[in-house]
């Protein structure tokens, strides 16, 4: 096999969570450009409709399924509704995700509860639901989670400790999956991007951009096409003997 080939997802099946806008939108536009059949899910279905005709007018097939992971009642509905499309799935990329910022000591436990849930919970009950649907049968599967750099450290600047300790319960729990389903065939790995502009970073950098791009040793945030390359590499085969791992993308804020 030559290397573009290694790259390429012809004909494969990925399930991207929070798929309609920012980092899931970036990820669907780059694993549907190398072949595959995609699949986004989020709640909001205007917002999923705006991104099946981003993704259509670049000649990519788009499943789109109203869905909200933070009732775990409805995550086998979104894994019936993807394989009863296309069959079966081949690539999870779990990316939805909230946050909640507070000082610990004021911390709400309702908040508390929800960002666990949607960025942790959500991940293992959707990856074990496509395991044992599809990836454990056939012996062959790619979970891809989008944790962060916060799984990594913790910035002064950012009070959010249900973020802080969702995201690294995401990235050990890419770990454990990697360990007990690698004899299946199924590799899991994540990916932790640093700051992108996006919804969910919108109020922090408003106060401290700058500070950021400064720290930074790129000199820049993470832009529309900077999570591609990680997301493909760990989605084709070109990653194929990669597992438990995780890639920071965030230009070197992170070791600075």
């Amino acid at each position: 096999m030559g290397v573009r080939e290694l790259f390429e997802l012809n004909g494969q099946v990925a399930l991207i969570t929070g798929g309609s806008r920012g980092l899931g939108l970036q990820i669907a536009e780059a694993l549907g450009e190398m072949g595959a059949r995609i699949a986004i899910s989020a709640r909001k279905a205007p917002e999923l409709e705006d991104a099946k005709a981003h993704l259509a007018r670049r000649g990519i097939e788009v499943l789109t399924v109203v869905n909200d992971l933070a009732r775990a009642d409805q995550v086998p509905a979104l894994v019936e509704a993807v394989v009863s499309h296309y069959g079966a799935v081949d690539i999870l990329v779990n990316n939805a995700g909230t946050s909640w910022g507070a000082p610990a000591e004021h911390h709400p436990i309702d908040a508390w509860n929800k960002v666990m849930t949607l960025n942790a919970t959500s991940v293992f009950l959707l990856s074990q639901a496509l395991a044992n649907r599809c990836f454990i049968p056939r012996r062959s599967g790619n979970v891809i989670v989008i944790a962060s750099t916060a799984a990594l450290h913790v910035s002064p600047q950012m009070q959010s400790a249900a973020y802080y300790a969702s995201k690294a319960a995401a990235l050990h729990l890419t770990r454990s999956l990697a360990v007990e389903w690698g004899p299946y065939g199924i590799r899991v790995n994540a990916i932790c991007p640093g700051f992108f502009p996006s919804k969910l970073t919108s109020t922090f950098l408003e106060k401290f951009e700058a500070a950021m791009i400064e720290r930074t040793p790129l000199g820049r945030l993470g832009g529309d096409t900077d999570l591609m390359g990680a997301a493909v590499y760990l989605a084709s085969a070109a990653s194929r003997h990669v597992t438990g791992q995780h890639i920071v993308v965030d230009g070197g804020a992170s070791i600075a």
